[in-house]
């Protein structure tokens, strides 16, 4: 073999580890030795002339004279470094290896101290059964022989069994069982001693524990407590009844009635017998609802306590706050406004500002909440949401998680319909605001005009002597960033934002997603407490045990506090945006809990979806939720006129049609609005306004419809006439004529014929024919044949005799009436 560089190398089997040795030759002088392992590849230098000064010692870097030829000093420093590196690395190995087989040593003896303690348990415990036994016995003879002796002086010529014997047994089988059984005791016992008597009777032997035989299975406590009863009150001469025991009864909307019988602690039997008695046949295994089963737990005399299904959301700790107890905590912020105005770049220039390189990417790119500090060591916690919708289901979940809303304004295209949408939502949830004024840096900007847009809406900054925070910054150059997070801090100084972090977490689901090695991941932002690893927790219709914590840098963390957010491993399932999560303190509670909520939310889908029963079918009549629907969406040039289309479209409709507008605005028709429009099968109204290109190009793609129009009443037309298409024809039955049947013959191979009279109209083989007794319709269908005597006809007029065969039906009798009609379909219109 031959290395690059033209030197030759030979190569030696028997390497270390099943590798390989070559020895490398330079000009006939050994140069070194190259060790090639599975594992790695390790250059050791050659002991000997050149290569090892002193005794086998490595010769000093410095010394020309004693190295290989043509290795340089940082070669040779290299090669030393590296077989340090290999010894170390072998060390480590070693100590390694050795720590494991001292952990699989403790583990091994720890579990052969877990079996010796349960067996040492379960000794202790049969020699105490063993010892209780024994002196139950004790007792139980004692006893008797107390009876004996209180029954002995009133003792006359019958015989002293039959005295203490109970009412209705037999006079002399007591007797004889009593001598018997003493005589039998006295007797020893033929071939097997005097060990297998009645004394070891209630011992448990080796023999008998492995057979399972008679006598392998011990009565329990209860039992023999019990049994001892039952002998008192035999030789006190007679039973007494016990006191009944009155119980509180929880009882759910519905209940089984074994689950009922079971919780009064009466016979299942029983229950079954008063539920039968109440005209209710039931078994043991159908339920029965609560008003019901008040009734029966009244009549076995015990009390009733309503609970409700509910009620298994009562774990979840509702906490008194204390003020002592409150801290302060960062804010949460919310990014809102048009998404044309730079919302993203503003988010992304806060994080690339403030967050470290090692922090940009990763998970902080995908949690959707992350934390940024300012210069003055204030601590802020913005949310990515992906917009209003997100921001809006989680205020309808009861998760107000965010404290301060920014809102975004382009000061170069000023107030959009965006942005009163989110000005709507901060008013609705009452949050403060601070207006974010971007792309301040463009020739175009004017500031000016969106703090003055900014007063239709109600909206008064601070320059305008309002008490709204305004900030002009620029997300590609950076300017006024570090003023936006000092208003913000400011915001939060003035709210005082205080949590309790010393009690059970309680925090709100961001976002969710199925990872596909780590499994369901929420994020989560934490309102209240202190979410730690191990704790047990409910969210939305799932539940789970916290696996693993990941904060936005990405690192795993054992706690969360308030506003802190983290995401979440060890779910069951995905839950939703905006589901809250709840700490329990068992995993039974949680899943009791989820499972409760899962059906809840079953039993509602089903009630939307269809109407099961009359009351549901009239409920959803009344509220018009089978009325058929036109979606359209409307863009027109000025607010005025968008605002009379959408007037004019409520009119149009009737108890079975109308026409909704999904959305109206100002402006071009844009690809956002063909979207909207794909997804609800609805088309596009432009008045006075044209789709731009990636418009227009989205919805010949999509199968979008759009229609443009410059009046008003020709518009209001077209939509009506589309809803008009919605409404079903009208059938109408239009009677043409009576026949009475005179007598019915019955013909080979057509079946029975009617011979008729037409009494009145015209009888056509083409129409609609039913068959009327006693004036009851019976039948209803068409005709086989129509004959005037011998020949098939299309009509008979009336005063003639003809002959009528009806299709696939032969039950006609005499003085039957045939009533002939026709079906006309007329089309209904919108007035």
């Amino acid at each position: 073999m031959s290395d690059n560089d033209g030197k030759k190398t030979l190569g030696v089997r028997g390497g270390p580890r099943g590798g390989s040795v070559k020895q490398s030759f330079s000009h006939g002088r050994t140069k070194n030795v190259v060790v090639e392992t599975k594992r790695k590849r390790v250059v050791v230098p050659k002991p000997g002339a050149g290569n090892m000064g002193g005794a086998g010692k490595p010769a000093p870097i410095g010394d020309p004279s004693k190295r290989p030829a043509g290795i340089s000093d940082a070669e040779m420093e290299r090669r030393m470094k590296a077989l340090q590196a290999a010894k170390a690395r072998e060390g480590e190995d070693a100590a390694r290896r050795e720590a494991e087989e001292k952990q699989r040593e403790e583990e091994r003896q720890r579990r052969r101290d877990d079996a010796e303690a349960k067996e040492r348990e379960e000794q202790e415990r049969v020699e105490a059964l063993k010892a209780k036994e024994v002196e139950d016995e004790r007792q139980r003879k004692a006893a008797a022989d107390a009876a004996k002796q209180a029954a002995a002086p009133a003792a006359t010529n019958e015989p002293e069994g039959a005295r203490s014997a109970p009412r209705g047994a037999a006079p002399s089988s007591a007797p004889r069982k009593s001598q018997d059984r003493d005589a039998e005791q006295k007797r020893p016992s033929k071939g097997k001693g005097m060990g297998d008597d009645n004394r070891r009777s209630g011992k448990l032997t080796l023999n008998q524990a492995l057979s399972g035989g008679e006598g392998g299975r011990q009565k329990s406590m209860a039992a023999m407590k019990r049994k001892q009863e039952r002998n008192r009150q035999k030789a006190m001469g007679g039973t007494q009844e016990r006191e009944k025991i009155i119980r509180d009864v929880q009882l759910p909307e519905t209940i089984v009635v074994a689950e009922l019988a079971q919780r009064m602690a009466e016979r299942v039997g029983d229950v079954v017998k008063a539920l039968m008695q109440n005209d209710m046949m039931v078994t043991q295994n159908q339920a029965i609802d609560a008003d019901t089963a008040e009734l029966i737990i009244e009549e076995f005399g015990h009390r009733v306590v309503r609970v409700s299904d509910a009620d298994v959301e009562d774990v979840i700790a509702q906490v008194d706050e204390k003020e002592e107890d409150m801290r302060s905590r960062p804010p949460v912020i919310t990014i809102m406004g048009h998404v044309d105005h730079g919302k993203t770049s503003l988010l992304d220039a806060i994080r690339n500002a403030k967050v470290q390189s090692g922090e940009a990417g990763g998970i902080t790119q995908h949690i959707g909440a992350y934390q940024v500090t300012t210069a003055n060591g204030s601590v802020l916690s913005f949310l990515d949401t992906p917009g209003h919708a997100a921001f809006t289901s989680m205020r309808s979940r009861g998760a107000h998680v965010t404290d301060i809303v920014v809102l975004v304004v382009a000061a170069d295209d000023a107030v959009m319909p965006q942005t009163i949408e989110a000005i709507n939502h901060a008013k609705a949830a009452k949050v403060p605001m601070i207006v974010a004024i971007n792309k301040i840096d463009k020739y175009e900007a004017n500031p000016q005009k969106v703090r003055t847009d900014l007063l239709q809406h109600e909206v008064v900054v601070e320059a305008m002597s309002g008490d709204v925070q305004d900030v002009e910054v620029s997300a590609t150059t950076g300017q006024g960033l570090d003023e936006l997070l000092e208003a913000i801090a400011l915001q939060a100084e003035i709210l005082e934002l205080k949590a309790n972090p010393n009690r059970a977490a309680e925090g709100a689901v961001i976002e969710a997603k199925l990872d596909v090695g780590r499994g369901p991941v929420a994020t989560v932002l934490i309102q209240k407490g202190t979410l730690r690893t191990g704790d047990i927790f409910v969210v939305g219709q799932q539940f789970g045990k916290v696996r693993a914590l990941i904060n936005d840098h990405g690192d795993r963390i054992k706690e969360a506090g308030p506003s802190v957010p983290v995401e979440v491993l060890g779910l069951n399932g995905t839950p939703e945006a905006g589901d809250v999560l709840n700490v329990v303190g068992t995993e039974a509670q949680a899943r009791e809990i989820a499972e409760y909520r899962a059906n809840a939310a079953k039993e509602k889908r089903a009630a939307a979806g269809a109407a099961v029963t009359l009351d549901q079918m009239m409920a959803q009549a009344k509220q018009n939720e089978n009325v058929a629907e036109l979606p359209i969406l409307v863009k027109a040039d000025v607010q005025g006129s968008a605002e009379a289309i959408v007037q004019a479209m409520e009119k149009i409709g009737n108890e079975e049609v109308r026409v909704r507008v999904l959305h109206s605005g100002v402006g071009a028709i844009t690809e956002s609005d063909i979207g909207l429009a794909e997804a609800s099968g609805a088309p596009v109204i432009g008045f006075n306004v044209r789709a731009n290109a990636p418009a227009r190009q989205s919805a010949n793609q999509k199968g979008v419809e759009i229609r443009y129009y410059s009046v008003i009443y020709d518009l209001v037309d077209d939509i009506k006439a589309a809803a008009s298409g919605l409404l079903g024809n009208e059938i109408r039955e239009k009677f043409i004529g009576y026949a009475k049947i005179l007598e019915v013959f019955k013909v080979t191979g057509v079946g029975k014929v009617a011979g008729c009279l037409v009494t009145e109209g015209v009888a056509r083989r083409s129409a609609g024919v039913r068959l009327l007794r006693d004036d009851v319709v019976i039948h209803e269908g068409t005709l086989k044949t129509l004959k005037r005597f011998k020949d098939e006809v299309p009509e008979v007029q009336s005063g003639q005799e003809c002959g009528m065969a009806f299709e696939r039906y032969e039950d006609i009798r005499p003085d039957d009436v045939i009533e002939i009609f026709e079906r006309e379909e007329i089309v209904r219109t919108l007035d």
